[in-house]
């Protein structure tokens, strides 16, 4: 298993968010799987088909991150 990529600043660091503005620190494998970073944590409620990057202003869909 490989982290996905940012496609704009190359970091993993990425986060989902819910209805209510919360934010889920995530990670994206190379099988397209939005998974929390904190082991335990759930994803119910937060939007997957949208991921933000920590590192720059991009955001996106899962399948438009990038393997380098």
């Amino acid at each position: 298993m490989r982290k996905l990529l940012c496609p704009q600043c190359k970091v993993s660091a990425l986060y989902v968010k819910n209805a209510q503005g919360e934010r889920r620190s995530v990670y994206v494998t190379d099988d397209y799987r939005v998974v929390p970073r904190n082991e335990g944590e759930s994803l119910e409620g937060f939007d997957l088909d949208t991921v933000y990057c920590m590192g720059c202003s991009w955001s996106g869909s899962p399948r438009r991150l990038v393997l380098r």
